[in-house]
């Protein structure tokens, strides 16, 4: 056998090995689903169940609250990815095909959200927030949400938009074209992939937020499901990994539905 096969076949189960190990988890949390509180406290945690208690586990979900929970993130993941896209591509345009002057410190003063930590910016959120009357609200979360995928989101698209020849638009405004027409019918289409991968990013980071969920919020009403999880606790374990794999579902569907841009889409985010 030839050294570079050989090498193929080792590294091959390298992979698979590592692969096991990830989704280890994965096969726990669903071998307990069918567990009861006992049961899951007593016995091994890898133990086939002794019975099947996965509808009162189910039943457990829906007075906990966390359906709500998630239909809450939700319209927070959704509002916040597609205002960012939307505001984010109006940005990039403007800062790669209009004639402004000192683009570069633009994109630079809306980029540096993401240099610091999201740390620093619980405490003056949080106190501008208890000001305006924003604190524990909805419109809050979702203008918080919105804001911070902003500038990631300029990014990517600013990458794109640099790479499409300038001609093109002076050909369109030639014709008549506006600024937006030429931003909704020409640079939109083509950017069917940066948009997926931009889109299914930010929505994911905004589901699976904990820390301003849980800073930004209190109440049932407002509280994001990442939040909601985190105060379940640890008093019916089977229950909670029931909570944890429907809250696992958005983004997992989102992702086979936006596969086949993922991988296009991708190039863009580390240009």
């Amino acid at each position: 056998m030839k050294t570079g096969k050989k090498t193929k076949i080792i590294f091959n189960l390298i992979l698979s090995v590592l692969s096991l190990i990830w989704i280890s988890p994965v096969f726990f949390v669903f071998l307990n689903v069918f567990k009861t509180k006992q049961e899951y406290n007593l016995g091994s945690l890898w133990l086939l169940p002794k019975g099947n208690n996965l509808m009162a586990n189910l039943k457990a979900l829906v007075t906990s609250r966390v359906l709500q929970s998630m239909s809450v993130t939700l319209l927070y993941a959704l509002s916040g990815a597609v205002l960012a896209v939307i505001i984010a591509m109006f940005a990039a345009y403007g800062l790669t095909h209009l004639n402004i002057r000192h683009k570069f410190f633009w994109f630079i003063m809306i980029y540096c959200g993401t240099v610091f930590p999201f740390q620093v910016y619980l405490i003056p959120i949080f106190k501008a927030y208890q000001k305006l009357g924003l604190y524990n609200t909805r419109i809050g979360m979702i203008l918080f949400y919105s804001a911070i995928c902003i500038p990631y989101s300029m990014f990517v698209f600013r990458n794109f938009f640099l790479g499409i020849d300038k001609e093109l638009c002076e050909s369109a405004r030639i014709e008549g074209a506006s600024e937006f027409m030429i931003l909704s019918r020409i640079f939109l289409p083509m950017s069917a992939a940066p948009v997926s991968i931009v889109f299914l990013s930010q929505f994911t980071w905004c589901w699976n937020d904990l820390m301003f969920g849980l800073t930004f919020t209190k109440s049932a009403q407002t509280r994001p499901i990442m939040a909601s999880l985190s105060i379940m606790g640890g008093g019916n374990p089977p229950a909670l990994f029931v909570a944890c794999i429907a809250s696992s579902l958005p983004t997992l569907i989102l992702f086979f539905l936006l596969n086949d841009k993922f991988q296009k889409g991708f190039a863009y985010m580390s240009k």
